[in-house]
């Protein structure tokens, strides 16, 4: 389903957290527990969003934008992290993530940027600037 997201970390906990949440507002909810999982997911399944922890038991976040925009090109990243700071979030923009999403999960704020992930996913690829 192309409005789903796709959450790939390897707490459970998380996962049971987010699920009624999205569900809430209509999203569908899938739970990878780390990259290899997220990989066959991706080839196989639609998604708008993937919501990644930073750090995964087989990657970072950096690989998942990586594999997402090999197999599924346009949709968007989400990061999640404890760590979730100003400098934090510039370095996933720059990366070409969606956008940060701080812990512990705030409702709202989860329902907001995945909606608005799906709905609308990241414009274009960036673009090295001209010599």
């Amino acid at each position: 389903m192309k409005n789903a997201v796709l959450f790939v970390s390897p707490s459970v906990e998380d996962a049971r957290t987010l699920a009624p949440m999205l569900e809430a507002v209509g999203i569908p909810f899938s739970h990878a527990a780390d990259l290899t999982q997220a990989k066959k997911l991706l080839e196989f399944k639609l998604f708008g969003a993937v919501l990644t922890e930073a750090s995964l038991p087989d990657g970072t976040w950096e690989d998942v934008v990586e594999v997402v925009g090999r197999i599924r090109r346009g949709v968007a990243v989400v990061v999640t992290d404890l760590l979730a700071d100003a400098r934090f979030w510039v370095d996933v923009l720059d990366v070409g993530a969606y956008d940060l999403l701080a812990k512990p999960f705030c409702c709202g704020e989860v329902q907001r940027v995945l909606a608005n992930a799906v709905d609308r996913p990241p414009l274009l690829p960036k673009v090295a600037p001209a010599n």
